[in-house]
């Protein structure tokens, strides 16, 4: 063999090497590739298809149903009649696809179970706690459902939350409920006519308007209890999430978690969150409060004026994701998912909800105030309207 021959059999050699690394390159850019194409879609496949038969039952007379509300960012709000609880909030992420942020079942019978940590509904006749159940009007003693211990906790046995809600109205993007609460239910005075109306704007938020009157003197403190996680519902934990809460005071409570009557400075303790920090930063700091909440379990005394305001904002690093929370209230309650244990697996898709994997930030007046002269009043009166309104607002930070 000559030299010639020899130099030119190494040039096609080198040269048949060369192509085969561009191949695998090429090869590996495409399973690269692919890699990604398949994680954009296990964004999406994150969330839960939810089957409307599953919510289709008839309960006390009354149909029960699943009702979607839609907007052209294809945001969409899910809601079931039945405790008018919100089942899913899917919106827009940093990743360009979208996440679903509330909690919840994909069938009724898991609405309807005993312990039922109030999912998405709404909170009524009144939200939060009443120390022993116990309150008076003009002189007059009332004793409602006990349901927490030897205190009532959202409405008691009898709540609004386990109610079949009448659907007066639904369009693309409103669902107005309706609901008549019978003089003596659940042990308060009044015959009183709700009306929560739900709509999803076009900025991807959810606007949440209650309205009640009432034929009898009456105390009235309506909520909604969505559970959240800007993670994506069956994320592990929110203790990552950045919170800021514009409030210079908290309700501090007993060992019940009913309210003493005071109000305590959040400023030098792990409920200080006029900047943004994180929910896990502080939750096991040696506080008594702390201790009684098992984490975060209070009432933020909110900073603001008369009116809508944004009160407070959360964010999540994973998806970008923040929620402003604006509202007519003078309180709000944080609650860090302290009781979650996810051991039924029974969230959607067979998720777990274990410890800490959502929060709760529920617009309100504070928790018994009937039984404390110096909390904002929730008494209403035959011939007045209550009337108020809560925002929760989702947007992209990038």
């Amino acid at each position: 063999m000559t030299n010639q021959t020899k130099k030119m059999r190494k040039i096609l050699l080198s040269l048949s090497t060369l192509a085969m690394v561009l191949s695998l390159a090429s090869c590996n850019n495409n399973q690269k590739q692919a890699e990604g194409s398949a994680d954009s879609v296990n964004v999406e496949s994150t969330i839960v298809s939810l089957d409307k038969a599953n919510f289709e039952k008839t309960i006390d007379g009354k149909q029960v149903s699943l009702y979607t509300l839609k907007n052209e960012n294809n945001a969409s709000v899910t809601i079931t009649n039945y405790g008018g609880r919100i089942v899913s909030i899917v919106v827009p992420n940093k990743d360009g696809g979208l996440t679903d942020v509330a909690l919840g079942y994909d069938k009724l019978e898991s609405y309807q179970a005993k312990g039922e940590a109030f999912f998405g509904a709404i909170i009524g006749r009144y939200g939060n706690r009443i120390g022993k159940g116990k309150f008076s009007l003009d002189t007059k003693a009332y004793q409602l459902e006990l349901n927490d211990g030897v205190n009532t906790l959202h409405g008691g046995n009898n709540g609004f939350y386990a109610k079949v809600w009448n659907v007066d109205e639904v369009t693309d993007n409103k669902l107005v409920l309706s609901y008549i609460s019978a003089d003596g239910e659940a042990g308060y005075p009044g015959t009183l006519n709700v009306k929560v109306t739900y709509t999803l704007e076009a900025n991807n938020s959810l606007k949440i308007d209650y309205e009640a009157t009432t034929d009898k003197k009456t105390i009235v403190n309506l909520t909604n209890h969505a559970y959240f996680n800007l993670s994506g519902e069956g994320d592990s934990t929110i203790l990552d999430h950045e919170l800021m809460i514009n409030a210079n005071a908290i309700t501090p409570v007993d060992e019940t978690l009913i309210p003493n009557g005071e109000l305590m400075s959040v400023e030098g303790t792990p409920f200080d969150f006029n900047k943004p920090t994180r929910i896990g930063e502080r939750i096991e700091a040696d506080h008594q409060q702390l201790k009684f909440g098992k984490g975060y379990d209070h009432n933020w005394v909110l900073h603001k004026s008369k009116g809508l305001q944004t009160i407070a904002t959360v964010y999540s690093p994973k998806t970008g994701i923040q929620m402003d929370v604006i509202t007519e209230e003078p309180g709000l309650q944080f609650y860090s998912g302290n009781f979650l244990i996810g051991a039924e697996k029974n969230g959607k898709g067979g998720k777990a909800y274990p410890f800490r994997s959502a929060f709760c930030l529920e617009t309100q007046h504070f928790p018994d105030s009937p039984n404390h002269a110096n909390f904002p009043t929730t008494v209403l009166k035959p011939g007045a309207t209550y009337k108020t309104t809560t925002v929760y607002k989702f947007s992209v930070k990038k």
